[in-house]
């Protein structure tokens, strides 16, 4: 009986060693709508992930983007998230008119990676050509509170205007927003995202469309180090011959402290070893450089990801 009992034991023991070591290592990725630029970003590296982490079970998760996804990091709902490095320093500082109760102290950062341009695309119908003829307009700023939004009111506020200057305002993600504006129930929309977004392209392909500049002397009254002057380039999208002035805000990739060393290492190297396959998930990765991502960050850096950039003489 005791010999037997003993091999029972010792199967047990087996089994539960057997079923630690088998244990995936769930990775949650935050993005944003499906049809932005963080989504295709998000699926590229969730498939980098899925087979460059052993026993890793990745997903990628659809959301309002930066202030949602900030909050699920806070409250342990995600492994990696996307968010602008102004919501980023807004959630670390716990700015409560930015969507943040509290400090949300358990951000790390992963790495810097490219820009978001705030995009101002009205129908050609309207006659808006400037930020001041957005007044008495019907305009879309993003989900309440998200990234997009928070972009909106700091640019409007340096251009002298409120939402209360305009016809209406709607709270609509990017593809909503582009509909609206096909059937003539907006005028515009802002959006904060990656050069050539999906549902821009699908907009000013389907009828003439007008871009709206930020001067420079409004990205200056803006007073945030994290908005930087910028350019869309011409031929961009269709119908858009011209170089549009506007602004730019970086993107971070953030993960939580409690997020293991050797994972957030891991996360962060394999972005960097891929990035021809993230240009091919979406072109606006062509502008994520490493010796970049570790540089004007808004938090801490995970020691994880510092290990990485030290080995690679990347820390600035």
């Amino acid at each position: 009986m005791n010999r037997f009992l003993r091999l029972a034991l010792a199967s047990a023991a087996m089994a539960v060693s057997t079923a630690s070591q088998a244990a995936p290592t769930f990775i949650n990725i935050l993005t944003g709508g499906t049809s932005g630029v963080y989504y295709p970003v998000g699926v590229g590296i969730s498939q980098i992930y899925s087979h460059g982490i052993e026993g890793s079970k990745t997903s990628v998760q659809a959301t309002k983007a930066s202030v949602e996804n900030l909050n699920l990091l806070q409250a342990g709902r995600g492994e990696l998230a996307f968010a602008l490095a102004d919501s980023v320093a807004d959630a670390w500082n716990g700015d409560a008119q930015a969507g943040f109760k509290t400090p949300l102290k358990q951000l790390r950062a992963i790495a810097g990676t490219y820009p978001n341009y705030i995009q101002i695309v009205a129908s050609k119908q309207s006659g808006i050509t400037s930020l001041e003829d957005l007044k008495g307009k019907r305009i879309s700023v993003g989900a309440p509170k998200s990234g997009t939004e928070l972009n909106a009111r700091a640019i409007f506020k340096a251009a002298g205007l409120s939402y209360q200057d305009m016809g209406k305002v709607e709270y609509l993600p990017y593809s909503e927003s582009v509909e609206l504006i096909k059937n003539r129930q907006l005028d515009a929309t802002l959006q904060s995202s990656g050069l050539g977004q999906a549902a821009i392209r699908d907009l000013a392909a389907t009828l003439p469309v007008v871009f709206v500049p930020v001067p420079a002397d409004v990205v200056s009254k803006i007073g945030n180090n994290a908005y930087q002057q910028a350019t869309i380039p011409a031929k961009t999208y269709d119908g858009q011959d011209n170089d549009v002035p506007t602004v730019a805000i970086n993107n971070v990739l953030v993960t939580r402290a409690d997020v293991s060393d050797d994972l957030a290492y891991q996360m962060t190297k394999l972005i960097f070893e891929n990035l021809p396959r993230l240009v091919t998930a979406h072109a606006a990765a062509k502008d994520i450089q490493a010796q970049n991502a570790a540089r004007n960050l808004p938090i801490p850096l995970h020691p994880g990801a510092e290990r990485y950039y030290k080995e690679k003489n990347l820390l600035p």
